[in-house]
Formats: structure tokens, C-alpha cells, sequence
């Protein structure tokens, strides 16, 4: 014979379990490079071939800073340093990244890539959770993305993304990801629910705007000391213990 009371209180518990689950819902939003993966130069060697094509100099490419910009915006600048009005350059950017695209498929599959450490292990296992939504909020313009992430068999992890090619300007991207997974999944995120996941301090910045969760990782071009000056709410060497990361995340 079931016991009702006990039954009841099974349910009791479920539901309990389920509201707590619900509390801890999170939507975790990636940088790509230097946080991921690092492409072993082939974004860096597929920009300059499209800026010679495109506008005939690669400007000051080799050694300007490409970390935490996005794509657009590094192409603007540099161009706009070479002398070049911004009204031809934004004229000409699709064209680019129609060339820059077709050089990152070459580049890639011979490039010296590299997946961190942690990395695959962190994104397996908050799939696999009920309350992660996991996304990118990345520099690169989409297809760019996925073409590095595809290197490693990774695009089925993100369900969600904003790009260099939504906006220009990296500190709005959040916004775009939080309202496009609102449209997908009908549920808002806000506050520390959100999290951004990066190895610059545009990631760590970007997100305050939006009071995000950040957690930062120092695989990437900016040094821990510097990344703690920008006070992430947590910060890791690798992702090598990604258990501990997964806690930052859900905490």
C-alpha cells in the first residue's frame, strides 16, 4: 500500500527542488578566443590578407591589440589610423568579411590551435545542467566564430549569441544576448543570473551595465594581476578545475 502522507511529502520535496533549481537558473555567456580556445594566429593571418585585398594595407595589424575588440571595431581602427574616411571603410566591410571568412577557412585547419584546458570538461557538464542556457558574447562576427568553435566540435554547446556583427560597440552586446534569449526561451535574465565568462577586462566590464556575474580567466593576453585590478566576481589561472568554475557559475 503507498503511503499518501509520504507520497506527499515526495512531492513536496520535488517541488522544492524544482523552485530551487529555477532560483539557480543561469545564462553563462563566453568569449571565444583566448578564453576557449586560441586560433594559433589564423584570425590574425585571415584579417591581414583581407586587409590587403580589401583596402591594399594591413596598417598597424601586426602588432595592434586585437583582444576584447570586436570585429568590426578592430578593422575601423585600424583603417581609420591609416588615413582611410570611415565612410569608405564601413562601405567596404561587408566585402571584407566575405574575404576574411573564406581566409579563416583556409587558415584554420592549418593553424597550431589550441582548446584550453578545462575548457571541453566546463562546457559537457553545464549543458548537461537543467538551469545553464550557455551562449557566447564574442568580438568575432558570427560565421568567424563559428568557424573557430567548429575546429573543435564545440558550436552544440551554445544555444544562444551575440556578435561582433550585431554591434560594434562590445559593451552592448550583453543586452543583445539577454533579450534574444528572453525571444528564444521566454524568461528573462537579470542581474547575477547573467554570467560572462572572459579573459579581458572589456569581458569583465562589459557586463556591469547589466549587473552580470563575471568570471574571468587569465589563458588569454591579459595577465591575472591585471585582470584582479578589474575585481571579476571570480577569476581562475585555467579552467583546469573546471568543478570550482562550475561553483563560481551557479553560486
Amino acid at each position: 500500500m503507498i503511503d499518501s502522507n509520504h507520497m506527499g511529502m515526495g512531492n513536496l520535496v520535488q517541488e522544492e527542488e524544482m523552485v530551487s533549481t529555477q532560483d539557480r537558473r543561469r545564462l553563462v555567456l563566453f568569449d571565444v578566443d583566448g578564453t576557449i580556445l586560441n586560433s594559433g594566429g589564423a584570425g590574425r593571418r585571415a584579417i591581414k590578407r583581407a586587409l590587403i585585398e580589401v583596402f591594399g594595407t594591413t596598417g598597424s595589424a601586426d602588432s595592434f591589440p586585437f583582444a576584447g575588440k570586436t570585429d568590426p571595431q578592430i578593422i575601423l581602427e585600424l583603417m581609420t589610423g591609416e588615413g582611410l574616411p570611415e565612410e569608405l571603410i564601413r562601405r567596404k566591410l561587408g566585402t571584407f568579411f566575405k574575404v576574411y571568412i573564406r581566409n579563416l577557412e583556409e587558415e584554420i585547419p592549418v593553424a597550431r590551435k589550441q582548446l584550453y584546458p578545462g575548457v571541453r570538461e566546463l562546457l559537457s557538464n553545464l549543458s548537461d545542467m537543467a538551469q545553464t542556457i550557455l551562449g557566447l558574447l564574442t568580438g568575432n562576427i558570427r560565421e568567424g566564430a563559428e568557424i573557430k568553435l567548429k575546429a573543435f566540435d564545440l558550436n552544440n554547446y551554445f544555444q544562444i549569441g551575440a556578435y561582433g556583427d550585431d554591434s560594434e560597440d562590445r559593451y552592448k552586446l550583453p543586452q543583445i544576448a539577454i533579450s534574444r534569449t528572453a525571444e528564444k526561451f521566454g524568461r528573462s535574465f537579470w542581474g547575477k543570473e547573467v554570467v560572462i565568462v572572459g579573459d579581458t577586462p572589456h569581458d569583465i566590464n562589459c557586463g556591469k551595465a547589466v549587473e552580470a556575474k563575471s568570471v574571468a580567466v587569465a589563458t588569454g593576453w591579459t595577465s591575472l594581476d591585471e585582470l584582479k585590478n578589474h575585481k571579476p566576481d571570480y577569476i581562475f589561472e585555467d579552467f583546469s578545475d573546471y568543478e570550482k568554475v562550475i561553483e563560481a557559475i551557479l553560486a
